[in-house]
């Protein structure tokens, strides 16, 4: 049983998880690389990634990366997931990444692509404030003038656009039409004139979100990314590659959630012996374990249809795989502080940090009641 993988594919697993270990593999470690709470992202150690090859992965091969599978991706991000790597930007980047080398220009694929290969930061910003799972409601204008665009407006939930290059932004550009026509997506350079960039504290201190203000901001003719006007179908186009990005992230937060779940209920004793060999703590962590290895398997199943299948949307299986793998994340999280009992809410370990986390994955890249309505529209309901 399990997903099967190539040797060189194993080897590669090995190699991120060896990596995870010996960068990150104590608390102190983890502690020393960001502070616990505040920051989720190390530069240096994205960098050294970078200079191993890893962040180039999905990249096309002439823009110096690899141009590997949705499965080699799958494989990095488990694995650095279930690490701990303090790599909080490779999600929102490699989601960014994918859609300008689907429909970026050449000068646009040569600055952002290259620079995930040599281990830049991207962001893509679609919410607003009246526009979260309705994204079609979007209301930030982008008017065309004589030689460019000016765009006003206000963005938020926009991931690590305080520590990125670029940003790419979902602007309206029209209004004729239904409420998804008339999107344009805009390659924006994080330091143009007239956007600011405001970070919003999160549970536990967390900053990794941002509002983002449009001031008059004023872009080149040559900023729109793909057709204009066509922004949402190339919004949907990217869909099963952002879903499994957060599925493979979050089936690696459910391992080490887990893993680190076992280590605690197999060395705590109470009543003269561990607790993980009480009936009631055995089978929630056999029920566990179980959904884990159903999430693997899905997760990959789906990676490997991505790849047979490159042109196929696979709304439904992206979707399952969102759903299941986030909503696991977060059983075995919750389940875990349960089981450590006082310990899993303090701060000494870790399991407070992995409940913050997948609570959190339920929400963004579309909620799990986004992902249920989608999956139910597929079956004609």
């Amino acid at each position: 049983m399990g997903v099967e993988f190539s040797p060189e594919q194993k080897d590669f697993a090995a190699a991120v998880a060896a990596f995870a270990k010996r960068e990150a593999g104590t608390r102190e470690q983890r502690d020393a690389l960001t502070d616990h709470d505040t920051e989720q992202h190390n530069p240096d150690v994205y960098a050294k990634m970078a200079e191993l090859g890893w962040l180039g992965l999905t990249v096309p091969e002439e823009y110096g990366g690899s141009d590997a599978s949705m499965v080699d991706m799958c494989i990095l991000l488990e694995e650095s997931a279930r690490g701990m790597l303090p790599i909080g930007a490779i999600g929102p980047t490699l989601i960014t990444g994918g859609a300008y080398a689907k429909f970026g220009t050449e000068a646009q694929k040569e600055d952002v692509l290259r620079g995930i290969v040599r281990g830049a930061s991207q962001s893509i910003s679609m919410s607003e404030p009246e526009a979260g799972s309705d994204v079609g409601n979007l209301s930030t204008k982008a008017v065309k003038t004589g030689d460019g665009w000016v765009i006003n407006g206000q963005k938020t939930w926009c991931s690590n656009a305080h520590i990125s290059e670029n940003i790419l932004l979902v602007a309206r550009t029209s209004r004729e039409g239904g409420k998804h026509e008339g999107m344009t997506m805009f390659h924006v350079p994080a330091n143009t004139p007239g956007l600011q960039i405001s970070q919003i504290e999160l549970m536990g201190n967390q900053r990794e979100t941002n509002d983002l203000y449009f001031t008059d901001c004023v872009l080149p003719e040559d900023a729109v990314v793909g057709e204009e006007g066509n922004g949402w179908r190339q919004l949907m186009t990217g869909l099963n590659f952002e879903r499994l990005i957060l599925s493979a992230m979050s089936l690696g937060a459910a391992e080490r959630a887990f893993e680190d779940t076992l280590a605690f209920v197999t060395q705590r004793k109470q009543f003269g012996r561990p607790i993980g060999t009480f009936q009631a703590l055995r089978h929630r962590l056999a029920d566990l374990a179980t959904e884990i290895e159903c999430t693997k398997l899905l997760v990959y199943s789906v990676a490997k249809e991505a790849d047979a299948h490159p042109d196929r949307m696979l709304a439904r299986e992206a979707s399952m795989a969102k759903l299941k793998a986030t909503e696991t994340a977060k059983r075995v999280a919750l389940e875990g502080m349960q089981m450590m009992g006082g310990y899993g809410y303090a701060r000494e370990f870790d399991m407070e940090k992995h409940v913050r986390g997948a609570l959190v994955s339920t929400i963004f890249g579309g909620t799990s009641e986004i992902q249920r309505d989608i999956i139910g529209k597929t079956y004609g309901l």
